[in-house]
């Protein structure tokens, strides 16, 4: 019977929810946000069409993300936004109860850990499993973690940065920090209304970041022409924004983000941190692709650091490798219920 009970790998992020179908891989790629009626609070919209609800929406209508800083923050709403997700990966036809697995932050308590259990059992699961993201993040960027050496891995998301140490298969020192991608954005709008007086939205902010951020000053600057709401007249203004302008709205952030690089290091048993200074950190999750991070974390650090392949999609890569070798996995990392 449970010869049939299809697998998913689900990256339950605070800004984005990734599905791994074993044999496909990632069959799903949409943001964690759901609209919902304000009066009747029925679930409207989840995924794509409710990110473009964001900002957007009239009085009646909330689109908010049930995940916050990667753990539940609304239970009732992140269960219909799993059950949506899941349905929509394995097709309507199916008709087998799946296998989940899905990652959660690094610093997750044991009543956040059952929260997510809990919501992906009563949304159709017949099993869930949770594994912490740094363990499936340096899975998915290829670090074999079984390996009796050290190998550390900084995974920064949208909502958090979990940085670990791993070996022979176990988190040996760790930290999660809720400084990350949503917390550059929110900068760079600060920045934007002390300099020039105007009002951008999320989704400009994180343009300009991927567009024209950076880690580190740079001497070639690249601009960008931003268009917002002039705070003083009310009316729609445009300013051309330099790369070096958002790298100061970012510092402070960033600086946070190295600290939690820094105190997971000086946790670190002095043998496996000369393994970290031989092999490097491996940087996975959609906000570690920041222009010139590799480089900030090598002057805050002084340990080299290279970006991981697909960096964006390690975390989902990794559940899916999980799932195929749950037996091996299952001691080590993986707790249920």
């Amino acid at each position: 019977m449970s010869f049939f009970s299809p697998k998913l790998g689900i990256d339950l992020g605070t800004t984005n929810v990734l599905v791994f179908v074993p044999g496909k891989g990632v069959v799903l790629n949409e943001p964690s946000v759901v609209a919902v009626s304000t009066e009747t609070n029925k679930v409207l919209a989840i995924g794509v069409e409710a990110k473009q609800m964001v900002g957007r929406t009239p009085d009646s209508i909330t689109a908010y993300r049930p995940m916050k800083d990667g753990v539940i923050a609304d239970y009732r709403v992140t269960e219909a936004m799993l059950r949506y997700f899941m349905r929509k990966a394995l097709g309507k036809w199916n008709i087998w109860k799946p296998t989940v697995l899905i990652s959660v932050p690094a610093g997750v308590t044991s009543t956040e850990k059952r929260a997510v259990i809990e919501a992906a059992a009563k949304a159709g699961a017949k099993d869930a499993f949770v594994v912490k993201e740094p363990i499936l993040a340096a899975i998915g960027a290829g670090i074999p973690i079984q390996e009796p050496l050290g190998r550390m891995v900084a995974d920064i998301g949208g909502g958090t940065i979990d940085v670990a140490v791993i070996s022979l298969g176990g988190i040996v020192a760790s930290t999660s920090v809720k400084c990350a991608g949503n917390r550059l954005d929110r900068s760079v709008i600060d920045y934007i209304k002390k300099q020039y007086n105007l009002a951008i939205g999320d989704k400009t902010s994180e343009e300009i970041k991927i567009q024209i951020g950076s880690a580190v000053p740079v001497d070639e600057e690249l601009t960008m022409s931003v268009k917002g709401r002039d705070l003083v007249s009310g009316l729609p203004r445009t300013i051309e924004l330099k790369t070096n302008e958002v790298v100061q709205a970012m510092n402070r952030d960033l600086r946070e983000m190295m600290n939690a690089i820094r105190k997971v290091l000086q946790e670190t048993p002095p043998e496996l941190a000369s393994d970290i200074i031989d092999n490097g950190i491996i940087l996975t999750g959609g906000s570690s692709q920041l222009r010139n991070l590799p480089e900030l974390v090598f002057r805050r650090t002084g340990v080299q650091a290279k970006l991981a392949t697909d960096a964006y999609y390690c975390v989902a890569r990794g559940t899916g490798v999980a799932l195929k070798h749950l037996g091996t996995y299952k001691k080590s990392i993986i707790s249920k219920r």
